[in-house]
């Protein structure tokens, strides 16, 4: 991320009439917004101090000696830089939030140090995310600009991706050549058929064997045509399939391995769309669009070299509508892509929509809104309804009118071939293979019309995909992964994260866990307890410090190979739809029927399983909502527990369960945790009393750690949670 920007012309004047002797600039960041209007200024940062430029005014100035406590304020649309001067909290300036948000909070940092008399600079490596040409934000993870993107650069990345299909889907553009050569000779036969012997009155012996044969070659010529076609349309249609395959798989193996932080931001809808209806659009136009493409390409030179030909002064008639429809669609493409641009966006929000209510099916029922999701979604089809009738209006209106004022060139053409006709400067059968000839030459020029379409609609579901398959994942495996087998010891130092770099949500957590110790992690409802255990999953990486298990840094190790080792119970259980059989050996699809049984009976889930219909073929349905919470919760035990973990993550999985379940569970997760390094999160804090360690967290830094004994010893958060329980737990009894 860019930390010292160049000064304009006149700001680097004002900067040079006020900068001490002997100062260097280490940083320079725009900010953009003062006194309550939209602005282009500088913060200039030195060895000493700030200067506040605003084109030709020295806005401020501030000793960094005298100022401290540097902070980022999110407000609404708009967000404040500030420090402590001598103690007084000062607005230094404010900027836009989004695009320079990163920045500054990189800069809080930054003028800490300086202002501690460490003159070290502060370096950024992340990219920046928005557009130096536009401004607009970067699709998420990449440097992508939706609006600025080469069309080039494009069709570059497509070709790369046809690798190994290019055959297939350059065979049928060899088809196409050859049934166009067809095309034009049979006009031919037309011609001499016309002139010599349906208009001509001397009539040789040999006139209907002649004529029969022109007939014959007619009609094989036909008929080799279309043979060429049905061979074109086959392997087009066998290319497409094998591309959406590769594209479909592509794109599943990429959000596969895409990172959590980006998963979360999209929908499954969102996803599930550009997998599905993106892919085919880009499909189409590959196999079925760009060879008619080609084709009326061809077919309009070859046309154009017989026109020249045959009659100089009529193929002028072709262009005479040429220039007005060609400036038309150039200066309306803009307009075209952004129709179709908004129509995508609202066929995507419908996607989302009917992923959300569908999987959430149960709770809409459970609060009775079915009417209410019925006339959301109403209301959401009638937007995309009003969208796609604008855009389909627009073209259909539009496009009519362009190929009219084409077709105007044919009926000049027509006319003035009639003329001739009449004066006896033209036959009829010469006059019916000019008119063939120019109609196979308006073809692709009525086509023009519908390329903008076509094209909009094509870049835009390409560019969806392409965001997909371009992003960068976060979180990475290093160049040569290290694939250890974990004891368990766990060291957590100095660990500083955030979801986003200016508001960290673990700050300063240092811990230090041995092998086959049970670690309870509490705190307020916030504090950073699941971030935690993410972080020791690997599903996010640190801003700053380091988590080793057996000293081994986590992102020196396969993340395959870590979390093979990590067995994870989450309060949201999450079944697959499918046998509890298969739900089980998820972690260890080869597990045997002995390794799942045991499994089973370790986690307190082998008998309510055989009392089933079906036993462990049982099928759980959808998330798996046949089956009770506590029923669910064990078979998620029975598939932490079957691939042997060595480190067991346990969040909140005793939580919202009735007593005598409860009890079922906590028997099952104590013969889990045995021999095993454990971390875990729970809701009621007595099932957390033999654990070995508990880490107290507040406000994402870790005020206590101890015994269960001790916390409770030293009367300080700990102690009230459990007291505030105890006493919430005793007003039930009552």
């Amino acid at each position: 991320m860019k930390l010292l920007f160049e000064l304009p012309e006149i700001e680097s004047i004002v900067l040079k009439n006020n900068i001490g002797e002997g100062e260097r600039v280490l940083y320079c960041v725009p900010f953009d917004f003062h006194e309550e209007k939209r602005v282009s200024g500088y913060m200039v940062f030195t060895e000493k101090k700030i200067y506040k430029i605003l084109v030709t005014d020295l806005l401020a100035t501030y000793e960094l000696s005298h100022l401290s406590g540097f902070t980022v304020d999110v407000m609404l649309g708009v967000c404040g830089f500030y420090a402590k001067n001598d103690g007084v909290s000062t607005l230094l300036c404010q900027f836009i939030s989004g695009r320079n948000l990163a920045r500054y909070s990189v800069m809080v940092a930054a003028c800490e140090r300086l202002a501690s008399g460490d003159l070290q600079l502060v370096e950024s490596n992340e990219p920046e995310s928005y557009c130096p040409k536009c401004g607009r934000p970067f699709v998420k993870n990449t440097q992508i600009c939706p609006f600025c993107q080469s069309k080039t650069e494009v069709y570059k990345k497509l070709f790369a991706m046809t690798k190994g299909l290019r055959f297939m889907m350059i065979f049928p553009l060899i088809v196409t050549a050859v049934a166009l050569m067809i095309r034009f000779i049979v006009p031919f036969f037309q011609k001499t058929a016309i002139n010599e012997y349906i208009t001509n009155s001397g009539r040789s012996d040999d006139y209907m064997t002649h004529f029969l044969l022109i007939i014959a070659a007619i009609v094989t010529f036909d008929l080799i045509s279309r043979i060429l076609n049905v061979i074109k349309s086959r392997l087009s249609a066998i290319a497409g399939n094998r591309f959406i395959r590769m594209m479909r798989t592509l794109l599943f193996e990429k959000i596969q391995m895409l990172s959590m932080s980006s998963i979360s931001q999209k929908s499954a809808g969102d996803l599930m769309g550009r997998i599905s209806s993106d892919v085919v659009v880009v499909q189409d136009f590959i196999t079925n669009q760009l060879p008619n493409y080609f084709s009326y390409l061809l077919s309009f030179i070859v046309a154009l070299i017989l026109l020249l030909c045959l009659n100089p002064l009529m193929c002028l008639f072709v262009f005479v509508p040429m220039p007005f429809v060609i400036f038309v669609i150039i200066k309306l493409r803009g307009h075209f892509h952004m129709k179709i641009m908004h129509r995508w966006r609202k066929r995507q929000k419908i996607n989302r929509y009917l992923q959300d209510v569908i999987s959430g099916i149960r709770v809409v029922k459970s609060f009775g809104n079915e009417e209410r999701e019925i006339d959301s979604y109403v209301e959401s089809n009638e937007e995309y309804f009003d969208r796609d009738m604008d855009t389909c209006m627009y073209f259909d209106t539009l496009f009519p009118v362009l190929s009219f004022v084409l077709k105007l060139g044919s009926f000049m053409i027509l006319g003035f071939g009639n003329y001739l006709l009449f004066g006896g400067g033209l036959l009829v059968g010469d006059l019916n293979q000019y008119t063939t000839y120019a109609n196979i030459a308006y073809e692709p020029l009525m086509q023009i019309t519908q390329i903008p379409r076509v094209l909009s609609n094509f870049i835009t579901s390409l560019s969806k995909v392409l965001e997909i398959l371009e992003e960068e994942p976060e979180i990475y495996d290093a160049n040569i992964p290290k694939h250890n087998k974990i004891k368990g010891d766990v060291s957590i130092k100095n660990v500083y994260f955030g979801y986003d770099s200016y508001n960290p949500v673990l700050k300063d957590v240092s811990v230090e866990i041995k092998q086959g110790e049970m670690i309870g992690i509490v705190g307020h409802s916030g504090c950073g307890k699941t971030t935690l255990i993410n972080m020791l999953m690997r599903l996010y990486d640190p801003n700053e410090g380091s988590i080793t298990i057996d000293g081994i840094d986590l992102r020196d190790m396969s993340q395959e190979s870590l979390r093979s080792q990590i067995g994870v119970v989450l309060q949201e259980t999450h079944l697959f739809a499918g046998s509890v059989r298969d739900n089980i050996r998820y972690a260890k699809p080869y597990a045997t029927n002995e390794e799942i049984i045991a499994a089973a009976r370790t986690a307190n889930a082998h008998d309510f399983i055989m009392n089933l219909p079906e036993g462990y073929n049982t099928m759980v349905g959808e998330k798996g909502f046949s089956l009770s919470g506590g029923e669910r919760q064990r078979i998620a035990i029975a598939r932490a527990l079957i691939h042997d973990p060595r480190i067991l993550i346990l969040d909140e999985a005793t939580a919202a369960l009735d007593t005598e379940t409860e009890k079922l569970i906590q028997d099952a997760i104590n013969k889990m945790t045995e021999g095993r390094t454990t971390f875990a999160i729970a809701h009621r804090l007595s099932t957390l009393r033999n654990a070995d360690k508990i880490l107290v967290l507040d406000h994402g830094r870790v005020k206590e750690y101890g015994t269960h004994v001790e916390l409770l010893e030293k009367k300080g958060i700990y102690y009230k949670l459990v007291m505030a329980q105890a006493q919430a737990a005793l007003g039930e009894k009552q």
